[in-house]
């Protein structure tokens, strides 16, 4: 089975988790293609200095520092890097001139001829030529238990919520957020001190699992879906600085 993945370049998870999911596909299938986004983490385009102000504004100069660093360092450490992760498993990144979108961009990722689309931290709106790309569908990994905690930074919101467990799903996208059937699920624990870091970092590898079994499933054509219920929905967006105030009142910590 032919996979395009549809990605981002972020620099504190991401890479070793790819290398993960590429070192561990089931056989007879490949990655073919990948698309790589700018790290965007409020859901838009900012320029560096926009999203530098952003993150210390909302979430606090410690916040800021603390990752400042890790994004310094992971500049200089190769293996943080998506792309370098990419190239050294020789999967060509496709270079788009154009929104994801455009009929010229489903063009280049068409001409791969991927039976299936991998959104993982795609953090771009799929319109529907998109979803219909290939034959098998679009997948997406939500580090939550679908279909509550749509929306974005599930694993803040889980943490803040007191909520004693979380998990992952990954689903067919549609034209919704968050919202397509669910074709594997997966939970796990919510330890009392678990930080937030340290949740993603589970979270994400337990997501990499979980999308090689949906990779199985589908190369099976033997699956029952999950309902992702909108009558069960909660939705979450980006955190405010009020949010983040009361997180770190209730004595939660993000490292």
């Amino acid at each position: 089975m032919r996979i395009t993945i549809l990605t981002q370049s972020d620099p504190f998870y991401l890479a070793e988790n790819i290398n993960y999911l590429l070192s561990n596909l089931p056989s007879h299938s490949q990655v073919v293609s990948t698309v790589v986004f700018d790290v965007s983490p409020f859901g838009k385009k900012e320029s560096f200095i926009q999203k530098a102000n952003r993150t210390a504004t909302i979430f606090g100069l410690g916040f800021f520092i603390n990752y400042g660093f890790k994004f310094v360092f992971s500049k200089l450490n190769k293996n943080k890097s998506v792309k370098y992760v990419l190239k050294k498993n020789n999967i060509p990144i496709i270079e788009l001139l154009t929104g994801i979108n455009h009929p010229e961009s489903l063009a280049q990722i068409k001409a791969f001829e991927p039976d299936v689309l991998i959104s993982i931290a795609g953090n771009q709106i799929f319109k529907q030529p998109l979803i219909d790309l290939a034959p098998k569908g679009c997948l997406n990994l939500h580090t939550a238990l679908l279909p509550r905690y749509r929306g974005l930074m599930p694993s803040f919101w889980v943490i803040k919520n007191n909520e004693k467990e979380t998990g992952v799903s990954v689903f067919f996208v549609d034209k919704g957020i968050d919202s397509g059937p669910i074709l594997v699920q997966r939970r796990m624990p919510i330890d009392e001190d678990m930080s937030q870091a340290e949740l993603i970092k589970k979270s994400k590898k337990m997501g990499m699992n979980a999308i090689i079994e949906a990779i199985e499933l589908i190369q099976k054509d033997n699956y029952e879906i999950i309902p992702n219920d909108d009558e069960d929905k909660s939705y979450y967006s980006f955190p405010t600085k009020a949010d983040v105030k009361a997180f770190k009142k209730a004595g939660k910590k993000f490292y």
